[in-house]
Order: C-alpha cells, then sequence, then structure tokens
C-alpha cells in the first residue's frame, strides 16, 4: 500500500495526525485479518510487516501528541488495541510495553476506566514475557478490579486465566486451576471460543503438573478442536504443542515428535517466534528421551538463540538446562556446569521454582 504523504509546512499538523489515524485503522485491519485464521493469518501478518513503519511512525505521532490532544490521545489509546494480535507476534516485549504504558496514561486521561484495564493486563502478559512475574501479577490484579468495576466479563475472564499462568509458572499448579476455572467458566458464559480454548490448554498444563496426564491430554484435545473449529491457527500450534509434552511424559515418543513437528510447521508459519523456540527445544526433549543427545543438543542451541532473541528469560533458562543435561549425559562435565550455572542465574532472576533443581544438579557434579 505505502502511502506517500505530501504536505506543505502550514498542512504538516493535519496530515500527520491523518498518517496517525489511517495507520491505526490499517494495523486493526490487519489484526481482524489474522483473527480470521486459516489462509488470513498470513495476509493479516504480511499486511501488518509491510506497512510496520508506517504504523510505528504514527504511534509516536499518538504517544507524543496524547497529553496536549484529545486526539492524540485517542489514539494513543487505540494503538495496543488495533494491533493487539500481531504486535504480540511482531513487536519486541520492550516496544510492546512502551505502547501500553503510553495507552495507560492516554486513557486515564480521556477517562476510559476499560481500556485503560485492557491496557494494564497487556501490561502484564509483557512483564510475563519478560520473567518479572510478581510485576505481572501486580497489572493483573489492578486490570482485574477494573474488569469487575465496569463490567467487562470478557476482560475479567482474561485477567483470571493470565493470574493462572502466573501462579503455574511460580509453582503453584493448583492455585493456577482454580483461576483457570474461573476463566473457563466465564468464557463459556459469553462464547469467547478462542479464551476457551486457551483456559483448556492451560487447564491441561496445570493438571500435567500434578501428575494427571489423561486429564491432561483431554483438555488439550478439547482445545485443538476448538482452535480447528474456528480457524485459530495460533491455538492449534499450542495445543499440538502441549500433546505432544503429553504424550513425550508417557513414553510415546515418535508420537510425541510427530505433534511438535506439526506444530513446529504452525509457529513457522505465522512467524510465532516464541512458540517456535518452545517446539524446537520440546524436539530437543523427545530425541533426549529416545537417545539421541547430540540431535536434542542441536534443537536446545536453535531454541536457545530464538529466546534469547525474544527476551524469553524463562525458555531461555530451561534449554541452557537441557543442554547441560544432553551434555553430562555425553560425558562434558565441564560444559555442563557452565550451562546449568548459566541457568541458575535465570532462573533465580526471575523466581523460576526450576532453580531448585539446578541447585541440586550442580551440588551433585
Amino acid at each position: 500500500m505505502n502511502k506517500r504523504w505530501q504536505w506543505t509546512q502550514h498542512e504538516q499538523p493535519q496530515a500527520e495526525k491523518a498518517h496517525a489515524e489511517f495507520y491505526a485503522q490499517l494495523a486493526r485491519s490487519a489484526d481482524e485479518l489474522y483473527l480470521q485464521g486459516g489462509e488470513n493469518v498470513s495476509k493479516g501478518l504480511k499486511l501488518f510487516d509491510g506497512e510496520l513503519a508506517h504504523i510505528r511512525a504514527g504511534q509516536a505521532w499518538a504517544a507524543k501528541n496524547s497529553e496536549n490532544d484529545d486526539d492524540g490521545a485517542r489514539l494513543c489509546n487505540d494503538y495496543p488495541d488495533a494491533a493487539a494480535f500481531v504486535m504480540h507476534l511482531r513487536l519486541s516485549l520492550h516496544e510492546q510495553i512502551s505502547w501500553l504504558e503510553q495507552a495507560v496514561t492516554a486513557a486515564r486521561k480521556l477517562g476510559e476506566k476499560k481500556e485503560e484495564g485492557n491496557r494494564l493486563g497487556n501490561l502484564g502478559i509483557a512483564y510475563y514475557w519478560l520473567g518479572q512475574v510478581r510485576k505481572a501479577i501486580v497489572y493483573y490484579e489492578l486490570a482485574l478490579v477494573i474488569a469487575r468495576e465496569v463490567g467487562d466479563r470478557l476482560g475479567e475472564g482474561n485477567r483470571l486465566g493470565n493470574l493462572g499462568i502466573a501462579y503455574y509458572s511460580l509453582g503453584d499448579a493448583q492455585k493456577a486451576i482454580l483461576f483457570y476455572e474461573q476463566a473457563l467458566a466465564i468464557d463459556r458464559e459469553i462464547g469467547n471460543k478462542h479464551g476457551e480454548g486457551t483456559d483448556l490448554v492451560n487447564l491441561g498444563l496445570a493438571h500435567s503438573d500434578l501428575g494427571d496426564l489423561s486429564k491432561a491430554i483431554a483438555y488439550y484435545e478439547q482445545a485443538l478442536a476448538i482452535a480447528r473449529e474456528v480457524g485459530d491457527t495460533h491455538g492449534e500450534g499450542a495445543a499440538l504443542g502441549n500433546l505432544g509434552t503429553a504424550y513425550g511424559t508417557v513414553g510415546e515418543t515418535s508420537k510425541a515428535i510427530t505433534h511438535f513437528e506439526h506444530a513446529l510447521a504452525i509457529r513457522r508459519e505465522i512467524g510465532d517466534r516464541r512458540g517456535e523456540g518452545a517446539d524446537l527445544g520440546n524436539l530437543g526433549l523427545a530425541y533426549s528421551n529416545s537417545g539421541d543427545e547430540w540431535k536434542a543438543i542441536t534443537y536446545y542451541e536453535q531454541a536457545l538463540a530464538i529466546a534469547r532473541e525474544i527476551d524469553d528469560r524463562r525458555n531461555e533458562g530451561l534449554w541452557m538446562m537441557n543442554m547441560g543435561a544432553a551434555s553430562q549425559k555425553l560425558g562434558d562435565t565441564a560444559e555442563a556446569r557452565v550451562l546449568w550455572q548459566g541457568a541458575l542465574r535465570v532462573f533465580e532472576t526471575i523466581e523460576d521454582p526450576h532453580a531448585a533443581k539446578v541447585k541440586k544438579w550442580l551440588a551433585e557434579l
């Protein structure tokens, strides 16, 4: 599309505002295409990618003018919503946080409580992926209070699900399940199929941690069916990846590898780097379980590179931990020690419960 804007010095302020308005709407169109699923996923991402420089310029204008211009504040608040799903796949976490923090300020200026709550919730998600789980919980709780205050049932369900994910990552699967079940009830009540699928995947993860793999697989299968029903390619990849993990845990390694490879193809198709890294790392685990430590390490190395690229601290620690385990099995104790020490630093920084396991392994070397 690449519109070329030409203006005189007198016309420049209005032209810049028109530019920002146009590209906010274009970002929304890309997001809506993405959410239609199927072949429209790649169309939406391609549209966003092709106009990203203009979208960034529009958001920057809105942020710069939000304090003294209501139209600027409205646009500043709107940009993270317009690109809600595609920005998660295309913008760095630090850029997402910048957009969202500016949007919170704009929403407060405009007195838009519901939007303020949504932006706070999404800030929580960004901080969660940076490994700052306690900070994420603070934002989720603030957003949950606002959602209940304004009667935003969709927002309430989203924040309950986010709190479940946060507590799960801190090692409290039982508390996570309580939040997931509340979120699932709301999403079913309001007909939010995308949210329902996410809740089911999360319930599967928590029950898997508690050792109930048959229940976990049942939840993943339900989530996979919903993702395919609504054309949620991202959700399909997540469900397939988690099914692969469950099958690997019960010893069905070849079935696990098949699911991971299918999930990996989907993640690469839609440019989901975080999901791609998870699937590569899980393929490493599957090959390690089959006794092929060298092949496992090649997958871990690819997964680790992606984790560092996107600031995914939790998976950075996990893949270093697993590479260390593979190195130890191959007799390279020195390499194992270096990798485990690196993993421990990451886990302690983000308060991840895997830190205790790595400490134990280091003590036993």
